[in-house]
């Protein structure tokens, strides 16, 4: 999915961006009739903000936390836990469970009554005070202020745009592999570490016959590349002309998979220490979504001596990860919506500042249900619904519109301009089929395939799913009414308002004076 699907994707976008020096929505000028791709990727950013910032949030609440005199999740003693609490023989208090044996708890109740378990669901989101998605509930203060914390550093790194979010990331990209580094040489030296790194390092290829495998290999790589979304063409508008966004295409990936396949070691290490400690396989400790954040792995570095210092480190580099990924899908939206509009904020004075400003404060707003007692079901549907399908169509019709409409060789021929060379035949293919071709396969099966949602225990009702799917055709629905806006608007037979729209607009004075449309020639759509 990543040499295939993301890779060639983040280079055209980089391209794209550099070359025409252009946010997203309106550097589709190339190609006016799919400027709805501009507008779907800058509402899946801006979807995936009202969620994505609360994890920053929750990851705040968690190292303040972890100041206190003993870590909150480490027993069964507090007002939160129920009877089913169980804590490990290692950190029960006079060496007894807390009201259970654990010959009375399956492996699923071990896990959904630990001490860290019940400190996330029923301490932090305080999930007992509400039923399901009918009854949310008020946003819990705490939750509420450092989320809005999250935000006003966002807003800070932001406002000044990519003056100030540059220095900013200077600290945010560097420091967690720092703590990672650290991290890892602790873990090493727990029981058990040996076997979750060799659990990690064995693959099972039979599972590769599933295909909820290959939908969630390329949603993850997606957004781990950043393709799709809109923040590469933004960040790359700022390059200089000549800037080699071949080399950076090369060096970010390489070094994106490096991340992935390290910070693994970290975690593989500390469940294996769990599962050792706990007695139960690791397949049944890993866990995913936010419990392997805020379940798994701050019940591990809770048993170990200087357990706060280690907390607070996990915590702090949790947040300066999370914040610069949220730095970028805020200037896609930012960037794409000032460039496009250009003509209402050009002149105003503090527009930057003042449009930012707007932008988080509508976030934070949306982002607080959240933060309420039933706001974890809301999180799940909006990390399911709101960039999954639509991200990878995002990605789909971009890769046809530059390498069909806008076309291949008119492409190599801007990448020419700046580089000193044509991208190579890999390239060219991946471009114009292999990328579209496992898009489309991937969204296929992930529409064939499609299980209900769920969280624990909680089957989500009929009208949450069409909600849930109503939040991906919102973005996915701008692309095909923006094609049809702009037919309709421009002036001519339907030849020619089909001429103009798919031809970049420096030659629609040409295409009027001439009526030749060079992309209604055969040789534009044979070109590899």
């Amino acid at each position: 999915m990543l040499v295939f699907g993301a890779v060639p994707l983040f280079y055209m976008e980089l391209i794209l961006g550099q070359y025409n020096r252009q946010g997203p929505i309106s550097v589709w000028r190339v190609c006016p009739i799919f400027k709805g791709v501009g507008f779907c990727a800058v509402m899946v950013a801006f979807y995936v903000s009202f969620y994505y910032n609360v994890i920053i949030g929750w990851a705040l609440y968690f190292m303040a936390a972890s100041v206190a005199a003993e870590l909150p999740w480490l027993h069964c003693n507090n007002t939160w836990n129920t009877a089913s609490c169980w804590e490990s023989p290692s950190n029960a208090t006079n060496a007894t469970l807390a009201n259970v044996t654990v010959s009375n708890l399956t492996v699923a109740n071990m896990l959904h009554h630990s001490p860290a378990s019940e400190y996330f669901h029923r301490g932090v989101l305080e999930m007992q005070w509400s039923e399901g998605l009918h009854d949310v509930g008020v946003p819990k203060w705490q939750l509420a202020v450092c989320v809005g914390l999250v935000y006003c550093m966002l807003y800070l790194s932001l406002f000044k745009g990519v003056k100030s979010s540059g220095l900013v990331v200077w600290v945010t990209a560097t420091m967690p592999y720092v703590v990672l580094t650290i991290l890892l040489v602790r873990g090493l030296m727990l029981p058990g570490a040996l076997q979750g790194i060799q659990y990690y390092l064995q693959p099972e290829l039979a599972r590769l016959k599933d295909t909820q495998v290959w939908v969630d290999a390329a949603v993850q790589i997606f957004y781990s590349v950043g393709a799709g979304f809109g923040v590469h063409l933004s960040y790359a508008s700022y390059n200089h002309f000549d800037n080699n966004c071949y080399n950076d295409c090369l060096i970010t990936t390489a070094v994106n998979c490096f991340t992935s396949f390290f910070s693994g070691f970290v975690i593989f290490t500390y469940l294996g220490f769990m599962s050792h400690k706990q007695g139960i396989p690791i397949s049944d400790v890993a866990t995913e979504g936010p419990g392997l954040v805020f379940q798994v792995y701050p019940e591990a570095v809770a048993t170990l001596p200087g357990s706060h210092f280690w907390s607070l480190l996990f915590f702090f580099m949790l947040i300066m990860l999370g914040l610069d990924s949220a730095m970028g899908g805020m200037e896609c939206v930012i960037t794409g919506l000032m460039d496009e509009f250009h003509g209402f904020f050009h002149g105003r004075r503090y527009a930057r500042e003042v449009f930012t400003l707007c932008a988080v404060c509508v976030s934070f707003c949306v982002a607080l249900i959240n933060v309420t007692p039933g706001g974890i079901y809301m999180f799940t549907l909006f990390d399911t619904y709101s960039a999954g399908i639509s991200l990878l169509c995002s990605a789909l019709f971009e890769a046809i519109a530059v390498s069909w409409f806008y076309g291949l060789e008119r492409f190599s021929q801007d990448v020419h301009a700046m580089l000193g060379f044509t991208p190579g035949l890999y390239w060219r293919i991946c471009w114009k089929f292999i990328s579209p071709l496992f898009i489309i396969g991937v969204v296929m099966f992930a529409l064939l395939y499609h299980e209900p949602l769920k969280y624990h225990d909680y089957q989500y009702p009929a009208w949450a799913e069409l909600v849930g799917w109503g939040l991906t055709m919102s973005s996915i629905v701008m692309i095909p009414a923006v094609a049809i806006l702009q037919l309709v608007k421009t002036p001519g037979s339907f030849r020619e308002r089909l001429g103009i729209n798919i031809s970049p607009v420096e030659e629609h004075e040409h295409i009027r004076r001439t009526k030749e449309v060079k992309r209604f020639r055969l040789r534009h759509w044979l070109y590899v």
